[in-house]
């Protein structure tokens, strides 16, 4: 996903001279001094002052400069401890015991889903007389490769505009999405998730790449006839990474993602889900085979199921702990461009029984 962090690169000169200012650093610390580090949260990454330190007790001061509540984990050798939830604008201490290691620093909120989102970084934590070579980390978070091959199944939907059927509680967690709430106030009345749906046919296919800062990908094709009988077409090629504060609206490739519902992770008019895949892309889409747009916004959701057999109604406010099995496909209109000639001037369609796997090599 575009939000992962990047491990920093490091040469073993600057190691060696990190090391120097550490060891003298703890040097003229009085015995049983916590070293002191800084901490800030914000959307989405985790920033310490400092990337290596000596053994021994430490002090995180953590400061919230995001628009959202965080937290604060520190996990590794043995060690799991998190702050309470700090507010935006407030601050929380973290006072570990720390022997060497590498431990995962990174924001806890959402079972994760902050985490996933990008909001993770490293800490170092070494002993005098070690081999400073040692802290040349390997890529492997980097550089490793997350893959997924997700094939549409069973009955086809197309969601049509209407209300949401969880308003109320909905209502509580409007409340933080400043700019954002009187749009979504709005599809709350007759907006895209809604229960009034329409059994139509069609197929979709594709693989997707967790690759980390820059380079997601995505690979796919869907094809199905609306309720109109119009014939559509959708070729996703290349993922589309802009962020905003509350949610990634668009942000790649992300592979098991808790949010929506209450997680305070994008709208919270879907039901709280578990995602084996997230994705947003741009598209070419096609109606009766003439081009509609070569910039289709797409957001693609392989999720835990929201709604039932037979009449397709949002079933749960919290879907979370449901199978994961409902293919969601949403396309809007193309920056600047105008509202699609269907329902509501989107195109919202779902595959209710659908797969995945591990794309061949």
């Amino acid at each position: 996903m575009t939000n992962t962090h990047a491990v920093p690169s490091r040469n073993v000169a600057l190691v060696v001279l990190a090391w120097v200012a550490l060891a003298t650093t703890a040097a003229h610390r009085a015995p049983g001094t916590p070293a002191a580090v800084t901490a800030k949260l914000s959307e989405w990454k985790v920033e310490l002052s400092e990337a290596t330190i000596a053994a021994g007790p430490v002090s995180f001061t953590v400061t919230n400069a995001g628009s959202i509540p965080h937290a604060f984990e520190v996990e590794g050798q043995g060690i799991e401890r998190e702050t309470e939830l700090i507010q935006p604008g407030s601050s929380a201490t973290l006072t570990l015991t720390l022997k060497v290691g590498t431990y995962e620093v990174y924001c806890p909120v959402g079972e994760d889903s902050h985490k996933k989102l990008g909001m993770e970084t490293h800490l170092k934590v070494v002993a005098s007389g070690y081999d400073a070579s040692e802290t040349s980390e390997s890529h492997e978070q980097a550089a490793r490769l997350q893959a997924i091959r997700v094939t549409g199944g069973g009955p086809v939907i197309q969601i049509l505009p209407g209300p949401f059927p969880f308003p109320d509680s909905a209502a509580p967690i409007l409340k933080a999405f400043g700019d954002e709430r009187e749009g979504l106030e709005s599809q709350v009345k007759n907006g895209p998730y809604s229960d009034n749906v329409t059994p139509i046919s069609g197929t979709f296919t594709f693989n997707a790449w967790d690759k980390g800062a820059t380079r997601d990908s995505v690979d796919g094709t869907a094809e199905f006839v609306t309720q109109d009988g119009a014939r559509w077409k959708l070729v996703m090629d290349r993922v589309q990474t802009k962020d905003v504060p509350h949610h990634p609206r668009f942000g790649g490739v992300i592979m098991g993602l808790y949010y929506h519902g209450v997680t305070q992770v994008h709208t919270p008019l879907v039901p709280t889900i578990n995602s084996a895949v997230a994705l947003w892309a741009f598209a070419h889409l096609y109606k009766n085979d003439a081009l509609v747009t070569d910039n289709a916004m797409v957001h693609v959701m392989l999720l835990s199921r929201t709604r039932r057999d037979g009449d397709f109604a949002l079933e749960c406010w919290n879907c979370s702990k449901n199978k994961i099995e409902e293919l969601q496909l949403q396309i809007l209109p193309g920056p600047g461009e105008p509202k699609f000639d269907a329902p509501g001037g989107f195109l919202f369609v779902n595959w209710e029984k659908s797969s995945s796997r591990k794309p061949a090599s």
